[in-house]
């Protein structure tokens, strides 16, 4: 049987090497994880010395022929749902028996993303120096950040990497999904808001003025009062202001005004207060508290069962909130942890978390299971958004129909009111 060279990491995150022998690569990472070693390279004895001078100066010359593209894609940013799909596959080919190295290498060259495709050679690369994957994976902190980077150190350690990654490979799907349920709540009322908005602007700018020169020879006060509303909203909305529409006045000022919250937000002061609305807004505020819990839970409790310590875990946690107001509160509760004190006591503190959530909790740090309980609450809260999503819509939907159904019915009903009843005059 040959001899295989290999280097690996004990339980204890020590790097060993040494040369064992079996009939393939695939079997001499299988005895070294039944010795409790996880492999970080393995290669045939003999082989892996008369490559390393070729192949340091094919990444050289590869290095010299494109070194702007290189730069180019370490510095570039992939779809949540790309690396979700690549931390998958990377946790079936470790789990299948292949080592980090072929792993990253067979996952490179099937990569369509340019940008993940060379980051996963810089990884390779790293790896292949010296350098642990976690620490191989900070280097990149654009695509993965904290909350990856410390799952995949504590996997490291544990020798559960590929468990790891298929726990981090979940966490970032029933993520994504849970966002885009948050986003498709959020973005419908504003769609068709928007569609009113350009119908009522068309309808005052193009229809109405031409509907008002009919009644031009009439006393303004033989109008019906809807009537004269609509016309002298009409005729305010083309009047001129320092030489420029007023209609174009009010998009100025829509702009400005969004603009001004926006910047207001990115202060510290103003995001809190941001964040604080957002969690109190009728119909959506439900919506965004119960998202805010969803993430917490599911981001504590899946580095807590992945190894990582509490506090953090905790750390980590916070600053993957997405919410102020949430953050401060995870913040408190890692001031008290760290200080000897329970979980339960500073989320009772917070308006942020509901009773059920702290009493469930509260029976996890009895029982000594927390991490199964927050993943619980955490697919309970999930279900409960998406219903909260599913309700919400079914409920703006026929309001907004209606209430775009009207204003352009209140101006049609005005326009054509005077015109019937000139008719009828007429006709009388």
């Amino acid at each position: 049987m040959p001899n295989f060279e290999y280097t690996a990491l004990n339980a204890q995150g020590e790097e060993t090497s040494g040369v064992i022998s079996a009939a393939s690569d695939a079997e001499a990472s299988q005895q070294l994880r039944a010795q409790g070693l996880y492999p970080t390279a393995v290669s045939q004895a003999g082989k892996a010395k008369a490559a390393p001078k070729a192949k340091a100066a094919n990444n050289k010359s590869k290095a010299k022929a494109a070194p702007k593209k290189k730069a180019a894609k370490k510095g570039g940013k992939i779809k949540p749902k790309a690396l979700m799909i690549f931390t998958r596959q990377l946790a079936t080919l470790i789990d299948s028996g292949l080592p980090l190295m072929r792993s990253l290498s067979v996952l490179s060259k099937q990569e369509p993303n340019p940008v993940l495709r060379g980051t996963l050679s810089s990884l390779a690369d790293s790896v292949q120096s010296g350098a642990t994957f976690s620490e191989s994976l900070a280097q990149h902190n654009k695509i993965f950040n904290k909350l990856y980077v410390n799952m995949v150190k504590a996997g490291e350690l544990g020798g559960v990497l590929e468990v790891v990654l298929t726990r981090l490979a979940e966490y970032m799907e029933k993520a994504d999904k849970l966002k885009s349920k948050i986003v498709a709540a959020m973005v419908y009322p504003f769609i068709v808001m928007f569609i009113a908005v350009g119908i009522l602007v068309f309808l005052m700018l193009v229809i109405v003025p031409k509907f008002k020169e009919m009644f031009d020879g009439q006393d303004g006060s033989e109008l019906p009062m809807i009537s004269q509303i609509v016309f002298g909203f009409s005729d305010k909305m083309i009047a001129s202001t320092l030489g420029v529409p007023n209609a174009a006045w009010l998009f100025v000022v829509a702009v400005a005004l969004f603009a001004g919250v926006r910047a207001w937000g990115q202060t510290k002061a103003g995001r809190y207060k941001l964040d604080g609305i957002k969690l109190t807004l009728p119909l959506f505020g439900d919506i965004q508290r119960k998202s805010a819990i969803a993430r917490f839970t599911r981001t504590l409790g899946t580095l807590v069962t992945s190894g990582v310590p509490i506090l953090q875990a905790l750390s980590i946690t916070r600053e993957t909130a997405g919410n102020v107001v949430v953050a401060e509160a995870i913040d408190k509760v890692h001031d008290a942890v760290k200080e000897g004190e329970s979980i339960v006591t500073p989320l009772q503190a917070s308006p942020v978390f509901p009773p059920m959530v702290i009493s469930m909790v509260d029976v996890g740090e009895e029982t000594g299971q927390l991490p199964d309980m927050l993943l619980k609450v955490a697919d309970v809260y999930d279900d409960e958004v998406d219903g909260s999503v599913t309700a919400l819509t079914s409920i703006i939907e026929p309001v907004m129909i209606v209430l775009l159904a009207g204003i352009v019915g209140s101006i049609v009903f005005a326009m054509f009111l005077p015109l019937i009843k000139m008719i009828e005059s007429v006709g009388g």
